[in-house]
């Protein structure tokens, strides 16, 4: 496996962990809360920052256990990982969208920052996926 498919599974399995907890946590908090009253912020910040912090250790690891490859990129796996970044920032692009129509709305805080968020967990989700296709089922560039 090459070592960018297992950066894209990493950051995969880090994102969907870390949006799960989030998920549980905030969830958990709404007893009989109503969701938009339920402190949010400072869980959100701790998700995101401990998935970046569990990112980048699982890679360090990774690269320590195996390091043959681990510094090294070819054109196919340049050409690859944009092929992901273009498919995973479609998500970005829908969430801003989302997010400047609530804002335009009013709708409480919670729930853009919510759609934000969650647009950049499906943006990594996508982005990792159509790289693991293209390592696993041939990629052709357009």
């Amino acid at each position: 496996m090459a070592f960018e498919e297992k950066r894209a599974w990493i950051m995969a399995v880090v994102t969907v962990g870390a949006y799960a907890a989030y998920l549980a946590l905030v969830l958990g908090r709404a007893d009989h809360t109503p969701l938009t009253e339920v402190s949010y912020v400072s869980t959100m910040l701790w998700t995101i920052g401990s998935a970046i912090a569990a990112a980048i250790v699982l890679q360090t690891v990774i690269a320590t256990a195996s390091p043959q490859g681990a510094d090294k990129k070819d054109q196919r796996d340049r050409e690859i990982g944009r092929f992901g970044e273009y498919v995973g920032h479609s998500f970005v692009v829908i969430g801003a969208v989302a997010a400047l129509g609530m804002s335009m709305a009013e709708l409480n805080h919670f729930w853009i920052a919510n759609a934000i968020y969650l647009a950049f967990v499906l943006s990594a989700i996508l982005g990792s996926v159509a790289r693991i296709f293209s390592y696993r089922r041939g990629f052709q560039p357009w």
